[in-house]
């Protein structure tokens, strides 16, 4: 069993505790200066009437959370620049649209720019004895649509001429058997169509369209005095508008600190992104506020009751009302982590299923 705290905002999640317990224990106060526990020994029993109401001693997990303001959307967008000798856009994927491996990303003078996927762009004009990373790349994906009579490997030799120019004829552009940086984008993988910055008519000059992920994700910018709260893998709740609740998994944290505000209301953030596998759950969300539940701290295998069960003895300290039967007595305890309306506690004759009394 597991106590989790509540999934507010932080603002009124704090607010809602600190009164909480605060009550809890002024009104504890009036009761327990009357009993107190006998003098030291913290086990002698003091008869008094029973409780209106009683909970019972659990062992359990407590988490404390902290909640921040994300925003669920396709993560940060890169622009695709023109990279050829001119000529005119004639054509461009709708915005919002998904763009796969060897499919066209625009069009120039009506010859695609296709997508590939790698780690790094083209930079050079690849033709039969060029060797290096770039080649192997071009290889990998050609492969993957299906060419072959090569080896795949980071030699461009006369067979791989042979496939580019199959590839070309394919696509409808002069076989030449070599490839140029101006006819590939190269993406890590199936790109998500964001904006135009061109449209068909403009010339192919600078940047064309911008694209982001297709697997949405929530963007944090996190105070850089929270970020002891995240590590790559910790996983993370997050609140959508409507009060849904998902599991999500902190996929990045980031390094460098960014400040904002005005100089009498800086603040200082990093950025991080948690990821979402259940993508059904968010619905057809994109750009919207959420609430991550982050979590601060946790305590296994404790023995916890409700925070109201807790009375300020007069000798100092607090304690708990443990009833036997038809009589109960006061016994002092060390209170650990408060979280989800429980508080830890510890001392002699408290365990696993003792009967407390709270109020009513």
């Amino acid at each position: 069993m597991s106590a989790v705290s509540s999934g507010a905002p932080r603002r009124r999640r704090r607010g809602k505790v600190v009164g909480f317990g605060g009550a809890a224990l002024v009104v504890a106060a009036g009761a327990a200066a009357a009993v107190g526990v006998g003098g030291a020994d913290a086990q002698e029993p003091v008869r008094s009437s029973a409780p209106p109401a009683t909970a019972t001693v659990t062992r359990t997990t407590l988490t404390r959370t902290e909640t921040v303001n994300g925003t669920l959307g396709y993560g940060d967008a890169t622009a695709v620049k023109a990279r050829g000798s001119g000529g005119t856009i004639t054509w461009l994927p709708a915005e919002g649209s998904r763009v796969a491996r060897g499919k066209k990303l625009y069009e120039v003078d009506e010859d695609p720019v296709v997508l590939l996927y790698g780690s790094a762009p083209l930079y050079r004009t690849l033709s039969s004895g060029a060797e290096g990373a770039d080649v192997s790349l071009l290889e990998k994906n050609l492969s993957a649509l299906g060419y072959d009579g090569f080896t795949v490997d980071d030699e461009y030799t006369s067979a791989t001429a042979s496939a580019v120019s199959e590839w070309q004829e394919d696509l409808g552009v002069p076989e030449t058997g070599t490839v140029s940086v101006g006819q590939v984008v190269v993406a890590a993988g199936e790109v998500r169509v964001a904006e135009h910055q061109l449209t068909p008519g403009d010339a192919a000059n600078g940047p064309v369209l911008t694209y982001t992920g297709t697997t949405r994700v929530v963007t944090v910018d996190l105070e850089v005095d929270k970020q002891e709260l995240v590590k790559k893998g910790v996983a993370a709740t997050v609140e959508l508008p409507a009060g849904t609740r998902v599991a999500g998994t902190v996929s990045s944290v980031g390094t460098v600190a960014t400040t904002s505000g005005s100089n009498n209301d800086q603040v200082t953030t990093i950025d991080v992104t948690v990821t979402v596998k259940d993508q059904k759950a968010l619905g057809t969300l994109d750009e919207a506020p959420v609430d991550v539940i982050l979590q601060s701290e946790q305590r296994k295998d404790v023995l916890a009751v409700p925070v109201n069960a807790l009375v300020a003895l007069a000798e100092g300290g607090y304690g708990v009302q443990v009833v036997e039967g038809d009589a109960s007595r006061y016994v002092a305890v060390e209170t650990g982590m408060f979280a989800g309306g429980k508080v830890e506690i510890s001392g002699a004759g408290i365990a696993d299923g003792a009967v407390v009394g709270v109020p009513k």
